[in-house]
């Protein structure tokens, strides 16, 4: 995706603008991203020279500095563009900005010196003034400007004891261009597997969905033959009623016999009595004798 500059114009051109008009305090304005998005927007500005503005680079951003410095050898104003990559940037966000440079470099038109940096040492404002002498030194004696030095990249320090560790200010200008095309490459490849990491999540999110409603349907269906074969409430009423009919008829003769115990001392009596006279029968008939015969 390329750089987005319309969506904050306004305020990046007056920032650029402030800067490069010489009567203006600000000399120098810093630009970086919204997020992780690819909108540029200003960072900060200031008039403090190179000295405050390397105070304001972010370790953990990609960011782009233009500052108005003083030519050593001429007293002429000059600009300096730093495109910086803090070291605690990822690679892919790395990849992802890497052809934003030059479009960077259109916008901030009019920079003598450019410099990629990562590190405190790629920015130290002795250096920078240095290259800025050398970007004018050879030409100014025979009074002229050179733009050659626009956009070319990473300069050799000079009198520098540092050795750079920024993987642009080590790579050949030979080189530049498949560097380029490998970080976009990688980048676009990173592009492709989230996008069929989504496609898959996706299906992987219809497929549970489907699975979801076939067991849902398959539970209404259980519960459907489930209440089918129960018997209905009216069914149930019935043989529960032939149920209390069948126990009353069970219980009522108990109930009744416990209702009428006169009845039954009244039947007990009338078996005592009934047993008392046959067992005195026969003591009557050996007490009279013998029926005499008539003469």
């Amino acid at each position: 995706m390329a750089a987005n500059l319309s969506r904050n114009g306004p305020a990046l051109q007056e920032a650029y603008l402030r800067v490069v008009t010489e009567k203006s305090p600000t000399d120098w304005a810093l630009f970086t991203y919204e997020g992780n998005s690819n909108d540029v927007r200003v960072a900060a500005t200031g008039d403090g020279g190179l000295e405050e503005m390397v105070e304001e680079l972010n370790s953990g951003k990609v960011m782009y500095a233009f500052c108005r410095v003083k030519d050593p050898n001429s007293g002429l104003p000059k600009f300096v563009l730093i495109n910086w990559t803090g070291e605690g940037v990822n690679d892919v966000r790395k990849g992802a900005c890497a052809n934003h440079v030059s479009t960077m470099a259109s916008f901030l038109k009019g920079a003598h010196v450019t410099i990629n940096a990562r590190a405190e040492e790629d920015v130290e404002p002795e250096c920078i003034m240095q290259k800025v002498a050398r970007a004018s030194g050879a030409n100014y004696a025979f009074h002229r400007e050179s733009t050659r030095f626009q956009d070319t990249g990473p300069q050799a320090p000079v009198g520098s004891v540092y050795q750079k560790t920024n993987a642009m200010s080590e790579i050949k200008k030979v080189g530049k261009d498949s560097f380029w095309a490998k970080a976009e490459k990688e980048e676009e490849n990173r592009r492709l597997e989230e996008q069929r990491r989504a496609q898959e999540e996706r299906q992987r999110l219809d497929q549970e969905h489907r699975e979801r409603e076939l067991r849902e349907a398959a539970r209404r269906e259980q519960r459907y033959r489930e209440q089918e074969s129960e018997p209905g409430p009216q069914s149930r009423k019935c043989e529960q009623q032939k149920v209390v009919s069948k126990s009353r008829e069970e219980q009522e003769p108990v109930s009744q016999q416990l209702a009428n115990p006169r009845e039954l001392f009244k039947q007990k009596e009338r078996s005592m009595s009934t047993t008392s006279i046959s067992s005195s029968l026969p003591d009557l008939v050996g007490e009279e004798g013998p029926p005499v015969a008539p003469g």
